[in-house]
């Protein structure tokens, strides 16, 4: 059974400066999965937003999100589609 899927990753970070060395760490971890990377700082809500394209199994993308995920003030959504 196939089980890569390609999708997007949603990361809402609400205290940046406390967060930002722990979340690049754990992307970089994954990188082997991550194709694409946009990240923007939203001043007005103190927020930075990561969107993630991701391509791997499901197990991959799991670990990823799961381990952001466990982070305090850390926000993460994803979106895939089977390929």
């Amino acid at each position: 059974m196939n089980n890569k899927r390609i999708g997007t990753v949603s990361i809402i970070v609400h205290s940046r400066t406390e967060r930002a060395r722990r979340v690049n760490e754990i992307i970089s971890e994954h990188g082997a999965i991550v194709i694409g990377r946009l990240g923007l700082p939203y001043g007005p809500r103190g927020l930075n937003i990561i969107a993630l394209i991701v391509d791997g199994s499901t197990d991959e993308i799991g670990a990823l999100t799961g381990k952001l995920g466990a982070l305090h003030e850390v926000e993460v959504k994803a979106a895939l589609a089977k390929v």
